[in-house]
């Protein structure tokens, strides 16, 4: 017995979806650029002031949050470093690990930046950050 296709819509709705996250994923890129810095870059920064429940975190935390190895993310973080956009502090209940946090230049950038996208998700109708912005 041959199984069933699924139905046009549920490609439809499928490719639209995708659709949307690429032209928003270009959308950020662009805007990423536009403040001088990659979006790489923009999602290290974005990554760590969005941890759950504190403003820093584990260059193993950080890489699981941007999904690359974490290799690539400890050099994401020194290139991070060397712009002057993060810095590395001692983990005071682990000595063999580091935290990782934004300096004020990088949080001036990130602070445009997430202004910018929630104005275009809100545009798109993609999220509605009303009781996020009641609650500060």
């Amino acid at each position: 017995m041959e199984k069933e296709r699924l139905p046009k819509q549920v490609y439809e709705q499928l490719a639209l979806f995708r659709y949307r996250i690429r032209k928003f994923i270009r959308f950020s890129e662009e805007a990423a650029r536009s403040k001088g810095i990659t979006p790489q870059h923009h999602q290290l920064m974005l990554s760590i002031m969005g941890f759950p429940d504190r403003d820093f975190a584990t260059p193993t935390e950080l890489a699981e949050r941007l999904q690359v190895t974490p290799h690539s993310c400890v050099e994401l973080i020194k290139r991070c470093e060397e712009l002057g956009l993060v810095r590395r502090f001692p983990n005071p209940q682990d000595g063999r690990s580091t935290y990782i946090g934004l300096t004020e230049s990088a949080m001036k950038a990130l602070e445009e930046l997430s202004e910018i996208h929630r104005d275009e998700l809100k545009r798109a109708g993609l999220l509605d950050f009303e009781a996020a912005d009641r609650h500060s």
